[in-house]
């Protein structure tokens, strides 16, 4: 539908006279550089957490999410539950096409999500698919809409194939994308001719890219945004989308145990954080979620209260100190480790930093899976290796159940919600920007003057 928008558009302003430079062009490569090396295609394996951008634009999904969280059809056209939402009936979008110009068929497509979700009993029912879940199962829908869940074709030489707005023209894994417009897209072509993507790129040397022209769209750290934008670059930033917390890699053996972790999140001073390392961007983190997501965050405590950490830690002893791990290609994050160090000895708690991959704490950044609560929250358990919570329900109130549940395991601390931000070329037009962060640039076009 935004596609027919757009050449409606286009065919106005040509019959008003209107200035070349606002109408869509077709045509032309658009150059990106990322710092993240996804060595796989995959959507179940590589793209999603580290790039998941990349695989909508070579992948669809059945069904996509609106601002609302709203299932919206894709690859399918409607959808119905039987048996107490445990059996679910997909009806296909009719005519869609591989990159390889074979059809979507409700084989592919039940093949496809049977490899993502091995307890989902998936078969072809007519031009129909039929999923049969263990349990009830009314986020199904939503579920359709998550990266590891895009329709993927395995042709004979293994090569696997999407339906998407661009199709693989070549990939070096870890080092370059390049894909090409999909032609015959079944929601209309993008504008663009191809995308050409640079994987590891360094945060220093993407904004030198962007400056001389050879990229036009990268990516801005946190804590970069603020400069980048005095420095009249054209930067977007999204909303605090992403989760940067503290994960135990074990469960609490003991309640001597679980008051020393209670200890530790006390004296995290996250709001110095905030400001002196990410030059005041994000916010603090009282929960797992923000709350522009759950409407709840607020119920949860995130202001350092040093003096009860140490009310806390006195007279318990500490039988070793505890190894904290983090990644190295986080510009960010051996600041923030060593921060976490200074609190927990201010509460009388020992943390070091170690390079080893065996640790007791580890600081991680995990991205925001899905707009839907109960899915968001289930990615991020995925993520961080703690056991998935129970469903829940549909109100505010049981959301917060369980993410008071997984607060309550003790295993994760949350300390900040970033956004995610771009610095963007002056020749890309009709940039926008979505509530999960999506790249929406097969709806992008690139401009043959400056402005």
């Amino acid at each position: 539908m935004k596609r027919i928008a757009f050449l409606f558009l286009a065919v106005s302003s040509l019959c008003l006279n209107a200035d070349a430079a606002t109408r869509p062009h077709y045509g032309r490569t658009l150059r990106v550089s990322l710092l993240a090396r996804p060595t796989s295609l995959e959507p179940i394996q590589s793209l999603a957490p580290t790039a998941p951008q990349l695989a909508e634009l070579i992948f669809d999904t059945l069904v996509s999410l609106d601002q609302q969280a709203r299932p919206q059809p894709q690859l399918a056209i409607s959808w119905s539950a039987e048996g107490g939402n445990r059996r679910w009936q997909i009806n296909l979008r009719p005519g869609v096409m591989f990159h390889d110009g074979s059809p979507l068929t409700p084989e592919v497509v039940a093949s496809s999500l049977r490899a993502a979700n091995p307890s989902w009993q998936v078969s072809a029912n007519g031009d129909s698919v039929q999923i049969v879940t263990d349990a009830p199962n009314d986020t199904l829908p939503a579920e359709l809409s998550l990266v590891r869940n895009a329709i993927v074709r395995r042709d004979s030489s293994g090569k696997i194939l999407g339906t998407g707005p661009f199709r693989v023209n070549d990939f070096l894994p870890g080092r370059k994308l390049t894909l090409a417009a999909n032609d015959d897209y079944w929601n209309a072509r993008p504008f663009l001719d191809s995308i050409e993507i640079e994987f590891g790129i360094s945060p220093r040397d993407q904004l030198i890219a962007l400056e001389l022209g050879k990229a036009d769209l990268i990516e801005i750290a946190p804590e970069q945004i603020r400069r980048s934008t005095a420095d009249g670059r054209r930067v977007v930033v999204s909303r605090p989308i992403d989760l940067f917390a503290l994960v135990f890699t074990r469960d609490r053996q003991s309640a001597e145990e679980g008051r020393l972790r209670d200890a530790l999140s006390y004296s995290l001073d996250r709001a110095s954080m905030r400001s002196a390392l990410l030059q005041g961007e994000g916010d603090v983190a009282a929960a797992i979620l923000p709350l522009w997501i759950s409407g709840y965050e607020f119920l949860f405590p995130a202001k350092q209260d040093l003096a009860r950490a140490q009310q806390i830690k006195s007279g318990l002893k500490q039988s070793s100190p505890w190894s904290l791990g983090y990644n190295a290609n986080d510009p960010v994050a051996r600041l923030m480790a060593d921060r976490i160090v200074l609190n927990a000895h201010d509460a009388g708690l020992a943390v070091q930093v170690t390079p080893n991959q065996q640790t007791d704490l580890r600081l991680v950044r995990i991205p925001l899976v899905s707009l839907d609560v109960r899915l968001a929250l289930r990615g991020v358990a995925l993520a961080a290796d703690i056991p998935a919570p129970a469903p829940g329900g549909t109100t505010l109130d049981q959301n917060y159940q369980v993410e008071r549940s997984l607060m309550d395991s003790q295993r994760i601390t949350p300390l900040l919600h970033l956004p995610r931000a771009q610095g963007i070329g002056v020749t890309v037009r009709n940039w926008q920007r979505t509530p999960d962060d999506s790249w929406d640039l097969e709806s992008i076009w690139l401009a043959t003057e400056k402005p």
